[in-house]
């Protein structure tokens, strides 16, 4: 996982492509494991660079905005595929930076 530090904030393209990347992953594995269930901690960590990009002030206004919709979708989607005594505390930390495991 990319953590937002002086160097990601300096380099969005990097996180661009990692988004974009994971965001491929978890289409992929979706379509491939359709009775296994979608994966919740890929789901939080594409979410997670999301809303980095979406706090980027040097990113141009469109890309943020984008990023910022985009975080609300995943959002969405890793609270409804998380059972739900978990939701809560797992975005929660995941928000704040803790390492899913």
């Amino acid at each position: 996982m990319i953590n937002q530090s002086a160097n990601a904030s300096s380099r969005p393209e990097i996180l661009i492509a990692a988004v974009l990347h994971l965001m491929s992953h978890y289409s992929t594995n979706n379509a491939l494991n359709k009775d296994h269930g979608v994966c919740v901690k890929l789901a939080a960590v594409i979410e997670r660079h999301l809303t980095i990009l979406s706090e980027l002030p040097d990113l141009a206004p469109v890309l943020r905005a984008t990023c910022e919709q985009l975080s609300e979708q995943w959002t969405m989607v890793v609270e409804h595929t998380m059972p739900q005594q978990s939701k809560s505390g797992l975005l929660a930390r995941w928000r704040n930076g803790a390492q899913l495991n």
